[in-house]
Parts: C-alpha cells; sequence; structure tokens
C-alpha cells in the first residue's frame, strides 16, 4: 500500500493531483477538506476559509497536530488500497505520516494570479473572496509557530516531490506520471528475475493448451532454456492440431493430455545435456509443478531446486518425488492451475 499526502498553495492544483491518481491510477481519496467539511457543518457553522481554518486548528489543539491525518490514515488502511490523503497542512501532520510505510509528500504550487484565477473558477464555498484577501489568506497559512495549526511553508519544504503547475494539465500529470515511476519501482528479486526470463521463454511455446517456459540457472547464471514444443522437425500443435490421449491422474481423476509436444523442462534438460553442460546443484524455473515424468529427469540430472509460479492440480505424486530426492520445491503464489479436460 503507497500513500501519498498533497500539500501545497491555494488553488494551485492539488485536485488535478487527486483526480489523475483516483481516476487513472486506482488511488483512493481521502480529503482534509471534506472531513473538516463535515465537522463545520456538525457544529453548525458556515462552511468558508475561516470556519476551515479554525475548525482545523480546534481539532489538533483537543487532539494532537496529526489528528485529523491520522484518522483518514486509519480509514485507509483498513482497505489496503494505495491512497492519497489531501491538504497536509502541518508539520505534525507530515511527521505523521512519516512513520507509516510507503508514505510519500507531494507538493504543488504555481504563481499567485493564476492560481487566484483557478479558484476564481472553481467557486466552492470557501473561494468567493477577492485577490488581496486570496493572498491574505495563504499568508496567514504559511508560515506559523504553533504546531497545532497550519503552516504550509514548511510542508512543502519537507516535501519529497515537488510540482509547478504553471503550464497545462497534461504537464503536471505528466510530472506525476515520472514520479510515480520512480516510487513505485522495485527491483526484482532473483527468483522473479528468473520467473520473468522463464514465462518470457514461454511465449515461444507451441501448444496453446499450456505455453510453458523453463530456465535453469547455477550461480545466478543462465545455463538453458526451454518451451513446450514438438521434437524437432515434427509439426506442432499451433499447425495441425493437438494430439490427445487420456490419463489417470495421481488423484484418481481421468483428464485428456496433449502428448504431441515435449515439456518445457524436458526440453531444457536436453538442450544442457546436448551442449554438455552439467546441472548438478542447479535451480530449475518454471511455470507450474513438474509432470512426474520432469521430476524423475530433474532428480536425476542433479537440479536441487525447482521454482514454480503455481501448482498444478494433479501435482501433488512429482512433489512427493522430489521430497524423498531431496530436490527443494518452491511456489510463488499457493493457486492451482487448472486445465481444461478437452
Amino acid at each position: 500500500m503507497i500513500t501519498i499526502g498533497i500539500t501545497g498553495t491555494l488553488g494551485a492544483g492539488k485536485g488535478t493531483i487527486v483526480d489523475y491518481l483516483v481516476q487513472n491510477k486506482g488511488f483512493v481519496h481521502y480529503s482534509v477538506r471534506a472531513f473538516l467539511t463535515e465537522e463545520i457543518q456538525r457544529r453548525g457553522l458556515e462552511v468558508n476559509r475561516d470556519t476551515m481554518t479554525a475548525v482545523g486548528n480546534d481539532l489538533r489543539a483537543q487532539h494532537t497536530p496529526s489528528w485529523i491525518v491520522e484518522q483518514l490514515y486509519e480509514q485507509a488502511a483498513t482497505s489496503g488500497c494505495n491512497c492519497i490523503i489531501e491538504s497536509v497542512r502541518t508539520p505534525g501532520e507530515v511527521a505523521a505520516l512519516r512513520g507509516k510505510p510507503n508514505f510519500y509528500l507531494f507538493a504543488v504550487d504555481a504563481d499567485p494570479k493564476v492560481r487566484y484565477e483557478r479558484v476564481v473558477l472553481r467557486g466552492s464555498e470557501t473561494d468567493h473572496i477577492d485577490y488581496d484577501t486570496f493572498l491574505a489568506n495563504e499568508q496567514r497559512e504559511m508560515d506559523n509557530t504553533d504546531p497545532n495549526k497550519q503552516n504550509l511553508g514548511v510542508c512543502i519544504r519537507e516535501a519529497d516531490f515537488r510540482f509547478d503547475n504553471g503550464g497545462t494539465i497534461a504537464d503536471l500529470q505528466q510530472q506525476v506520471e515520472c514520479v510515480l515511476q520512480k516510487i513505485t519501482y522495485r527491483r526484482p528479486s532473483w527468483d522473479e528475475y528468473f520467473m520473468e526470463l522463464a514465462n518470457a521463454a514461454s511465449k515461444r511455446a507451441t501448444c496453446d493448451r499450456g505455453r510453458s517456459g523453463c530456465v535453469i540457472v547455477k550461480d545466478r547464471q543462465l545455463l538453458v532454456t526451454g518451451y513446450v514444443g514438438s521434437p524437432a522437425g515434427l509439426p506442432h500443435c499451433d499447425e495441425v492440431g493437438h494430439l490427445f490421449r487420456q490419463f489417470i491422474d495421481a488423484d484418481g481423476s481421468i483428464s485428456n493430455h496433449c502428448v504431441r509436444t515435449v515439456h518445457a523442462e524436458q526440453n531444457a534438460i536436453c538442450q544442457a545435456a546436448r551442449r554438455g553442460i552439467a546441472l548438478d546443484g542447479a535451480t530449475l524455473y518454471c511455470r507450474m509443478t513438474p509432470c512426474r515424468t520432469c521430476a524423475m529427469l530433474i532428480i536425476n540430472c542433479g537440479i536441487k531446486r525447482v521454482v514454480c509460479e503455481r501448482k498444478y492440480h494433479s501435482g501433488a505424486e512429482s512433489e512427493e518425488l522430489l521430497r524423498q530426492a531431496g530436490v527443494t520445491l518452491e511456489f510463488f503464489h499457493d493457486e492451482i492451475q487448472q486445465y481444461d479436460n478437452q
């Protein structure tokens, strides 16, 4: 779960960033403004900039400087979704959110005259003000030594990423997109890396019933690859169709299997044999639990670890064979791969 807090000057474009993240990136929106509006209405007060500031400061004084955003964060945490908390305005709020995992603070700004024009066009209940009042309101919120009160200046300076919204909406969205790519990027583990290579190999497979790929690795070096396909020189399923045979699976169920092709694991092991590559102590990455024949080949060629993306629905016998032979078997997911019996 990623949590983004947004701070910035009046009319700078916080809402534009929110809309982009919600509509295009699936973020869930939590608004300090909406939270305060509800509280102001509960108190029977008029909703305007003055009451917004006063009630916000009062709630922070009654509880803690970060109380409002912490209420919103608790709501966000229960959803488990990426979320965005709009209108972070105090250093205390920033400090509290910094303690949350995967938190990033965005700040947005623009020329005051441009921002005032936007505020006038927006026309919300807190925006019916003249330019001088607009500037005065902003200055009041920019700097304050009371930790319970708004201090946009400090919040903006503490932002992880700052955006200039002096151009078009598309320009701002492009800035946000570049930042998202930075904060969502995660370097893959070695297992994830080699599984991606196995999945890439599967794109060469020639049986549409199970396009599987396989790679065999030792000491983090790629040795050989394999994918589902017919023996060399023979027609492929994609060209002439499947060649089905009926089998009784280990769980007692009867299913139809295509016997035209050589499995990805078998092809990879054959490639190693043809090239004289020893597989002792290697790791094999594949899409799902190897079949019994593949499991026996894996054992005999000395592979000591098998990493599968998913379990096969009738793979219990292979799992037991590998276990008895001392081959480590791991799965990325507990999901069970099913095939239609056709």
